[in-house]
């Protein structure tokens, strides 16, 4: 009997050690919002640090980088792999990470540790139209919104400082909120944007290429 209980105690445990947030982004028009980058810091105790493998690819292809919104957590390696048929520049003079990738060929890949968060705008010398956006935050526990302007993140219970931020947000979005054991959080955001500013080349040109 002691055993079926402590069993069913440690089940208990396992189901219930954590909560899920969800929320749905949406334009002031009402369309569904893609890329929009939403963490969770927690307000009480210290999040967990990055493996020290982790690693994700922004990659130049097709004279653009993809993804064009990344989010990692702080203390990720961040590798730029050059899958392009030309040469490429990649450069970035934000505040949290000023670097440059002088030119280099295709096949060839750099790699940097990004270790303050914050946003780094990347760009490539040689193509202006190449932009990235690499937000860099202090948690693990972060989502990037779908094509429907759907995100979930899976955190343990407390208490959380939650920020949105989106490339045609004039400031992010931060507020509090808390997350029970075993419960979900749904919120919906509806977001003011400013118009697209990115130059996008037309389908089959060839561009500039070195």
């Amino acid at each position: 009997m002691k055993t079926s209980f402590l069993c069913f105690f440690l089940g208990v445990a396992l189901v219930a050690r954590g909560g899920e947030f969800t929320c749905s982004v949406k334009s002031a028009k009402g369309e569904s919002v893609a890329d929009a980058v939403v963490s969770l810091t927690p307000l009480e105790g210290v999040a967990p640090a990055v493996a020290p493998d982790a690693k994700v690819e922004i990659e130049q292809t097709g004279q653009e980088f993809e993804p064009y919104v990344t989010v990692v957590q702080t203390g990720t390696r961040v590798v730029f792999p050059n899958r392009d048929t030309v040469q490429h520049h990649v450069y970035s003079l934000s505040k949290a990470k000023k670097f440059e990738l002088p030119l280099y060929n295709p096949g060839q890949k750099e790699s940097l540790v990004f270790d303050v968060p914050g946003l780094v705008t990347i760009g490539c010398n040689i193509h202006d139209w190449m932009i990235s956006h690499l937000v860099v935050v202090p948690t693990p526990w972060f989502g990037k919104s779908d094509a429907q302007g759907a995100v979930k993140i899976t955190a343990p219970a407390g208490r959380y400082r939650l920020e949105l931020w989106h490339p045609r947000l004039s400031a992010p979005l931060t507020r509090e909120v808390v997350l029970a054991d075993g419960a979900a959080s749904h919120e919906d955001f509806t977001l003011t944007l400013k118009p697209d500013r990115r130059v996008r080349r037309a389908p089959g040109s060839k561009g500039t290429g070195y």
